[in-house]
């Protein structure tokens, strides 16, 4: 039987953690099926049609898809799961929210944040924010599955992908009545920076920064390097960044090639979410902070002074 990936997207744009739920379905050794669910999300379906290994798209254009809503997509997703041997999402917000509802309707045990698939039935995910792994193995007959998108590279693209792509298309239309939630309204923060998530380059404050005003300083560093800005959740609760550049076990999980720490301590829900980072460089003027345990290079010293001198030399 083939893989479900659900696919995570702008309806206009597919997002790039897709491409690594598709790298750990193709561990499957089986055919990949990707779901788009939208309103309007033809660009979005081209794009998955464009990775190798994908044999077909399923494409879900329904106003009632239009904001994703975890209510809207759980009947259509539950609906399809018979067809296949696993149904697998990333571990996003978008993913975390849907996944579970699909397992308990189905009454099946999800599978949550893989990094490893051994074989079809047998998965390693972390526990104890990161500090050991567990092996599962799964007697379902459906896995439903999240994955640590930063634990797999984006699949490549076919050969064809200028062309469209050689996998099939498939609308489907299954009529989705729910009245459990309403979408509101959004608001989008725009940036020409790199997506956090995706980013090469990460570099993040702490609450060492002591102010909001603070991380304009991180912000002229990270636009000269390229990369993105992210923050501890004691940065977060101060009320310095929004929620949305949180890294750790309850925010985003990066693994860049390159992640600059300032003024964080290294709490272990911070290093859970960014300890597979390829080189991680620590600022922070306690020399027995935990991130020190952890980086690659480290700098004990004031960032007020280090990181002018910093932005200077770039």
């Amino acid at each position: 039987m083939s893989v479900l990936v659900i696919a995570e997207h702008s309806n206009s744009s597919l997002n790039i953690i897709t491409g690594s739920v598709i790298t750990a379905a193709a561990q499957f050794n089986t055919d990949i099926h990707v779901l788009v669910a939208g309103e309007h999300c033809q660009a979005a379906a081209e794009a998955a049609r464009q990775y190798q290994g994908v044999s077909k798209v399923l494409i879900a254009d329904n106003p009632a898809n239009a904001h994703q809503l975890p209510e809207a997509l759980t009947p259509l997703v539950t609906e399809l799961a018979g067809n296949y041997c696993a149904v697998m999402a990333a571990a996003s917000t978008t993913g975390k929210n849907l996944m579970p509802r699909v397992a308990a309707i189905l009454d099946l045990a999800q599978i949550s944040d893989i990094v490893t698939v051994i074989s079809p039935d047998t998965f390693i995910r972390p526990i104890y924010a990161g500090n050991a792994l567990a092996t599962v193995q799964s007697s379902d007959s459906i896995k439903v599955i999240t994955v640590r998108s930063s634990a797999f590279p984006e699949a490549e693209k076919s050969a064809e992908a200028k062309k469209g792509g050689q996998a099939e298309l498939e609308k489907i239309d299954l009529s989705i009545n729910q009245d459990k939630s309403l979408f509101v309204s959004e608001t989008l923060v725009s940036s020409e920076r790199p997506e956090l998530a995706s980013a090469s380059v990460v570099i993040s404050g702490g609450r060492g920064l002591g102010s909001a005003e603070n991380f304009s300083v991180l912000e002229r560093i990270a636009d000269k390097l390229g990369a993105a800005i992210g923050a501890s959740r004691a940065a977060v609760d101060a009320g310095y960044v929004g929620n949305d550049l949180q890294v750790g076990q309850t925010g985003k999980i990066v693994a860049p090639d390159l992640y600059i720490a300032v003024g964080i301590s290294g709490a272990i829900q911070h290093l859970a979410g960014m300890k597979d980072s390829k080189v991680i460089v620590a600022i922070n003027n306690d020399a027995d902070a935990p991130i020190f345990q952890i980086a690659d290079y480290g700098l004990v010293g004031d960032l007020f002074n280090v990181l002018p001198e910093l932005e200077s030399l770039l």
